[in-house]
Parts: structure tokens; C-alpha cells; sequence
């Protein structure tokens, strides 16, 4: 027997023992699927894709809360540079007068009259300053710990309906 011979005879032989598989897929592919079976997957696609909607959304609302945040902070802190701006304003203008008035003196009594007056007016004006950056950082971090409470409740909300 030659090695062709015997290829020929092992494929043969092959092909008889997995006959009964070949003819049944061949019957598979003409089995009907039943319409309870193919209303299922519908209705299974269906919510997955009205879920996959629903958590989209879900996570948009989360990044426009976070958007949200991050602009207000960017807002404030263009608030908080614009009052610095003012105050270093303010100081040099209140300077300046007071050279003048100093040059104005006609003693020496009445020109540390003027520089105490002068430094009075600053102290009064830096502790009015202070106590307001207080209440504007309290109020701030306040603000900003309220809403990142809103945030993550709002995504734990989310996140809970997703499961």
C-alpha cells in the first residue's frame, strides 16, 4: 500500500465517523427558531439598548455637574485677582495722598499727625480686608462642599440606577 493509498483510506474513514455531525449541522441550519425565542432577543436588545441610553445620559449629567464645578472655580478665582487688583490699587492711590499730605506739613508735629493717621487708615483697612477674605473663603469653601455633595450623591444616584 502506497502512503497516497493510505491518506486516501484514513480521510475515508474520517468522514464516516463524522458523518452524523456533518448531516446534523446541515439539519441545524434548516431548524426554524421559534417566535417566543426571537421576540426574547428583541426585547432583551431592546432594554439593553434603552439601558445603554439611560447611562449615557446618566454620565453626561455627571461630567456637566463636574464642567460646572471647575467653571465655578475658574470664576472665583478671576473674582479673587480682580479684588486683589483693587486693594494694591487702592493702597498706592491712599500712599500718594498721603505723600502729598506729608509734603503739605508745615512741622514735624503735624507731619507725624498725618503718617499716624495714615498708618491708622491702612491697619483699619487691612483688618476690614482680612475679616472680608475670611467670610469670602468661608462662604467659598462652604459653597464648594455643598455642591461636591450634590455631585457625588447625584452620581452614587446614578450609579445605583445603572446596576
Amino acid at each position: 500500500m502506497t502512503a497516497n493509498t493510505q491518506n486516501t483510506d484514513m480521510l475515508n474513514t474520517l468522514k464516516e465517523a463524522f458523518a452524523p455531525v456533518t448531516e446534523a449541522l446541515k439539519t441545524l441550519q434548516n431548524v426554524e427558531v421559534p417566535e417566543a425565542a426571537r421576540d426574547f432577543v428583541k426585547r432583551a436588545a431592546g432594554a439593553a439598548k434603552d439601558r445603554s441610553a439611560d447611562v449615557e445620559a446618566r454620565a453626561e449629567k455627571v461630567t456637566a455637574a463636574i464642567e460646572s464645578a471647575v467653571t465655578g472655580s475658574v470664576v472665583e478665582t478671576a473674582k479673587v485677582s480682580r479684588t486683589i487688583q483693587q486693594a494694591l490699587y487702592q493702597d498706592a492711590a491712599a500712599f500718594f495722598a498721603n505723600v502729598d499730605k506729608l509734603a503739605a506739613a508745615k512741622s514735624f508735629g503735624e507731619a507725624m499727625q498725618i503718617q499716624s493717621d495714615y498708618l491708622r487708615a491702612r491697619g483699619d483697612a487691612a483688618a476690614a480686608r482680612a475679616k472680608a477674605t475670611a467670610e469670602y473663603f468661608g462662604k467659598l469653601i462652604s459653597d464648594g462642599a455643598k455642591s461636591a455633595q450634590e455631585n457625588f450623591s447625584k452620581a452614587a444616584s446614578l450609579s445605583s440606577k445603572a446596576a
